[in-house]
């Protein structure tokens, strides 16, 4: 599925220059559950970008399902985000004002997906499947951090992406939220969704199928776990 071959991140700032990512070789097939661990800096977060089409390499190639991301037109790069891959943030980045229905209707909104109808029934669905359809009328203010994850989470699957990408989902989360968080993405990898998950913590990291260190913008391990 996704394919890296010496790919580089340099952000330039007048005359600074940072290396964030530095010669990155790394494949990972469809169906693994992938994380990333590495100190702050390390270049996860670049990483991820890259992955999720965020970003675009300063060196390298990147192949996504065989396609070279650097070929695509912008239009292409938008249509695989809404698409194919889904997106959760450490801070969630929901609409706060907008009840947790409408948070998740809007993905479908933006691509252009199905009538009002169909889009409150996938709503609801992706609510059913997280275990809180009962926090459908409230807004994300009303609700726990575990529970507005949960919502990150539900609308990152809107889309039915086959990719899920999950930055720091846990790092705001007390010990008890996080096991339910961690809980609900080795559920969607056993039905076939692969996952890569940024974290600083080695005890969440231990919990996925295969570990990438990553130190200074370089890929120093890659362990698959037993």
């Amino acid at each position: 599925m996704i394919k890296l071959r010496g790919v580089s991140k340099i952000y330039r700032c007048g005359a600074l220059e940072v290396r964030a990512l530095r010669e990155i070789d790394l494949e990972i097939k469809r169906g693994e559950f992938v994380s990333v661990i590495g100190p702050s800096g390390s270049g996860k977060s670049t990483l991820l970008h890259i992955i999720g089409c965020l970003d675009l390499p300063s060196a390298g190639e990147y192949l996504f399902d065989g396609n070279a991301v650097k070929n695509l037109s912008d239009d292409e790069l938008s249509e695989m985000r809404s698409r194919k891959i889904g997106f959760v943030f450490q801070f969630f980045n929901l609409f706060p004002h907008s009840t947790v229905l409408r948070n998740l209707e809007l993905p479908m909104i933006f691509a252009g997906l199905g009538s009002a109808k169909y889009r409150m029934r996938m709503a609801m669905k992706a609510l059913y499947e997280v275990g809180i359809p009962e926090k459908a009328r409230f807004t994300p203010t009303e609700i726990s951090g575990g529970e507005q994850q949960k919502v990150a989470i539900a609308r990152a699957l809107i889309n039915k992406p086959a990719l899920l990408l999950a930055d720091e989902p846990t790092g705001n989360l007390d010990s008890k939220s996080s096991e339910k968080i961690i809980s609900i993405l080795k559920e969607l990898n056993y039905w076939g969704t692969t996952i890569i998950l940024v974290t600083h913590d080695e005890k969440i990291a231990g919990q996925t199928k295969r570990i990438i260190s990553l130190h200074d913008g370089e890929k120093i391990k890659d362990e698959i776990l037993s």
